[in-house]
């Protein structure tokens, strides 16, 4: 799967608790949970009180959790991993098909709100 990205704005954010590299982040510094609200994608793994570069405005390289086609809405699961959105936050579009759980792909991030 994909490998590539073009972040137009990456923030500098602040863990409050433990992130996973490649997941949903929210404002807060936390990894997403299932629909919730994020600013985007974590470029690398950070524990809590380290600073993680997170894609936010552009696309970017998520994990995900299930399988879905290209051009999907997309939300977070309760890890912070990319599944076909039902219900909450989408926070981007699919830029290509997963076919299993655990894949890196492109995304196209959506800005939303709380």
């Amino acid at each position: 799967m994909s490998q590539q990205s073009i972040s137009l704005l990456a923030l500098a954010v602040m863990a409050t608790a433990a992130i996973a590299a490649q997941r949903f982040v929210t404002p807060a510094g936390a990894q997403a949970g299932a629909g919730a609200n994020t600013l985007g994608v974590s470029r690398t793994a950070a524990a809590i009180g380290e600073r993680v570069s997170t894609d936010v405005i552009g696309t970017a390289v998520v994990q995900s959790g299930g399988a879905f086609a290209a051009g999907a809405s997309l939300q977070s699961d309760a890890n912070g991993k990319a599944i076909t959105w039902a219900s909450g936050a989408r926070a981007a579009v699919a830029l290509e098909a997963s076919t299993a759980a655990d894949q890196f792909i492109e995304v196209l991030l959506i800005p939303n709100a709380a």
